[in-house]
């Protein structure tokens, strides 16, 4: 196996392992998901398993000591599936571009603030906000 993907693997492990502890990590898991239903057929349900497993254990006690030992775990998966179908590197390196990268440059808190006065009304969303008045 070349630099190249040894490099990608390790990248692609590294990130999968951040962006589980993100608002991403749904995007993460149906990629990473459909990454694996397209080489390994057989595998993909085992490796979403494995990957709200990692996401549980990242969410809970310990976690800071566990995370290297997870991204280790998940550079080993994906530099297994490299080395076997190394025509994937593409697909691998447009879900680190759009779905993994965002969970990189994500703010780690939004704080919002208002000071309604009156009869005035406050709407405030980090996100898509939907509402329907009568």
């Amino acid at each position: 196996m070349d630099a190249e993907l040894m490099a990608l693997a390790s990248t692609a492990g590294t990130a999968v392992v951040t962006a589980l502890t993100t608002d991403v990590w749904e995007r993460t898991r149906t990629a990473v998901g459909s990454l694996w239903q397209r080489a390994c057929p057989d595998r993909a349900e085992t490796v979403e398993a494995e990957l709200l497993e990692t996401r549980e254990l990242l969410e809970g006690p310990g976690a800071d000591a566990l995370a290297e030992a997870m991204a280790d775990d998940w550079r080993g998966k994906f530099l297994r599936l490299l080395a076997v179908h190394p025509d994937l590197a593409q697909e691998v390196r447009h879900m680190l571009d759009e779905v993994l990268a965002p969970a990189k440059t994500q703010p780690a808190a939004v704080v919002f603030n208002a000071s309604p006065t009156g009869n005035a009304r406050v709407y405030q969303a980090g996100r898509d906000q939907h509402f329907t008045e009568r």
